[in-house]
């Protein structure tokens, strides 16, 4: 089998084994915040660096966060000539009997629709329920975690009644030419037909794009009327866009044609992509090799990236880099899924996948064999991989793929020797 070894968890909410404690385990089940502002108020160097790294999550880029040093009174005095915002975080080192005294000249400054969070230092049952009496909206004891905080605000402003999100998932190749588009159409297609999900494959590559050509289809509309026209967009109007090609895969196909130039904006395909959460499950979004502002935003927003490579310098090179550019973008998120693709292609010089992955301190999530035969006879009849060989190694990868993505499968701890006997396997073919 050219993958890690899985361990399968039909309902699992992650993708990390159950035994991680990380920060980006913690804040994944969060829903991203609302569009509200937020003035936090620190005394501490804790409080403030935690306060800090909220504002650099991507589940906050809709919030207008400030972050102030200062105690309640600076608080006070600052709304006492200016608007209160949605929400006020408050640090205190007050004690229990202390506390709604010094409050008091804030609540006669603060609008009545804001909220406060108060930040404390005593774990104190009795001061949490005259705080909630008072009219506070959450006490929070501090040391805490940005997942905390995070949650704490979430539970004030995301309503609880409202649809889960749909899991975003976005395929990009390291360099171009090395079947990323070819793995996210697999992708998706396993994870309609496997888990009988209803998933929408949106190919960003407009130019370009061959999502419509490995389906077989050829639609009249699809991603290009949905992005430059976004004040149409509705469940109704994206519906019209969308192509069925299975039980449970529909397509928001690019129009392939050079008509026209395709410049975006940052935030051009941000509508979109928003609608396809609250309105499918999964979406697989294809993206084109390219980096761009608008690239750099949708590989900010989702829920999960995955980057694919062939063994060679050039895509090392472009691999360690987007790896260092992502880990700014996305600092409490799990690193990207690394896939090695076209491996053993006959004649062609290549780096071994243990010293490919060792300068990037990640291992891969599958190696997919070279096979021209398989990969062209699939693509030129407009069929998937488990179409055409359902028992076939490289099916078995896209499917444990589909597990790992959404959050279906934990990787365990490869052994030692995990990648050795792979390249023993291919060498023997």
């Amino acid at each position: 089998m050219n993958a890690i070894d899985y361990e399968f968890e039909d309902g699992a909410q992650s993708a990390q084994a159950p035994s991680d404690k990380s920060v980006a385990g913690d804040v994944e089940a969060l829903r991203p915040l609302p569009r509200i502002s937020v003035h936090a108020f620190c005394i501490s160097d804790g409080v403030h660096h935690v306060m800090q790294q909220c504002g650099g999550d991507r589940r906050m880029a809709r919030v207008s966060l400030r972050v102030t040093r200062g105690n309640i009174a600076a608080a006070a005095t600052m709304f006492a000539s200016t608007p209160t915002p949605n929400l006020i975080i408050l640090e205190t080192e007050a004690g229990p009997r202390e506390l709604l005294a010094e409050l008091a000249p804030l609540a006669e400054v603060c609008d009545p629709s804001s909220r406060v969070i108060v930040v404390g230092r005593h774990n104190d049952i009795s001061l949490y329920r005259e705080l909630i009496r008072s009219g506070i909206s959450e006490y929070i004891v501090s040391p805490f975690s940005m997942a905390e905080i995070m949650g704490a605000i979430a539970s004030i402003f995301v309503d609880p009644e409202a649809e889960p999100l749909g899991r975003s998932i976005a395929f990009i190749g390291a360099k171009g030419g090395v079947g990323s588009s070819t793995i996210a159409h697999n992708c998706a297609f396993g994870i309609s037909t496997l888990f009988s999900t209803e998933t929408v494959l949106a190919d960003l590559d407009l130019p370009f794009g061959t999502a419509n050509i490995d389906f077989d289809q050829d639609p009249a509309q699809g991603m290009a009327e949905a992005v430059f026209s976004p004040e149409r967009l509705d469940e109704v109007f994206l519906d019209r866009l969308l192509t069925n090609c299975g039980q449970n895969l529909s397509l928001l196909a690019a129009p392939s044609l050079l008509d026209r130039g395709y410049d975006y904006e940052r935030g051009a395909f941000q509508p979109i992509l928003d609608l396809l959460q609250r309105s499918a499950p999964v979406s697989v979004l294809d993206l084109p090799h390219t980096w761009a502002d608008w690239t750099r935003a949708v590989l900010s927003d989702v829920d999960e990236v995955v980057i694919t490579c062939a063994p060679d310098l050039a895509n090392l090179r472009n691999m360690k880099n987007m790896l260092d550019a992502l880990k700014k973008l996305r600092p409490n998120d799990k690193p990207p899924h690394l896939v090695l693709n076209q491996v053993g292609m006959p004649k062609r010089p290549e780096i071994a996948p243990q010293d490919f992955f060792e300068p990037l301190e990640l291992e891969p999530v599958a190696i997919i064999p070279f096979d021209a035969q398989l990969f062209g006879t699939a693509a030129n009849s407009g069929r998937m991989i488990p179409e055409m060989d359902a028992k076939s190694p490289t099916a078995e990868t896209f499917s444990q793929l589909a597990h790992l993505v959404t959050g279906r499968a934990a990787i365990k701890k490869p052994k030692k020797a995990g990648l050795g006997s792979l390249l023993e396997k291919l060498r023997k073919k």
